[in-house]
């Protein structure tokens, strides 16, 4: 019953194109080919499997990155430094039973060795409140709302800032110890996303 968070790899991309598109209209759908371009460009793709089954994913990228959302794009007219949280999908099956939250505390001790905050939306929708108690109650807070041009879908936009991220940069400025647990999940050279070698 244990919870396992892994990079994702190539093999795994058409079950989560299944979960993402299965998460019902709080999630925006993908295609194949979206997907890919998220696959060769995410800075953190990560997923959580339960009993050998895939249960859930996460996508994210720093502040620099050249995604082209527009949730992303209004974070950061406004913020210089931050992690971005473009997606998050429990399978329905698994929902309540601590993958989302497995997810986002991997996700946030990969952010807070890099970055000062972390950034997420949720659509404002009906249905939606389970989405904002979630992130509320993970120490996210609303900074704004925006209505997505291409979707016509009002979010919320919510930060929330990393405690650990000054001590770090204090303590190793640019250069975190050569730890294996410290590694960049997924090493992005030239713009791609590579999957790490064992």
């Amino acid at each position: 019953m244990s919870i396992a968070i892994r990079d994702v790899r190539e093999h795994d991309l058409d079950s989560v194109l299944a979960l993402n598109n299965a998460a019902g209209p709080a999630i925006l759908p993908l295609d194949a080919a979206r997907l890919r371009q998220l696959f060769d460009t995410a800075e953190y793709f990560r997923v959580a499997e339960r009993d050998g089954a895939l249960a859930g994913f996460l996508i994210g990228f720093g502040s620099q990155a050249g995604h082209d959302s527009s949730n992303f794009a209004w974070f950061r007219e406004r913020y210089p430094h931050f992690f971005y949280i473009d997606r998050v999908v429990v399978a329905s099956r698994r929902r309540g039973g601590g993958v989302g939250r497995a997810l986002y505390a991997d996700a946030q001790s990969y952010a807070e060795l890099r970055y000062p905050q972390m950034a997420c939306e949720v659509f404002l929708q009906q249905g939606t409140d389970h989405a904002l108690l979630f992130h509320g109650s993970f120490g996210f807070r609303e900074v704004g709302q925006f209505v997505m041009p291409a979707h016509d879908v009002r979010t919320s936009m919510l930060m929330k800032s990393l405690c650990s991220y000054e001590w770090v940069r204090d303590t190793y400025g640019d250069a975190l110890p050569a730890q294996p647990w410290l590694q960049q999940p997924r090493p992005v050279a030239n713009g791609r996303a590579e999957e790490r070698r064992a």
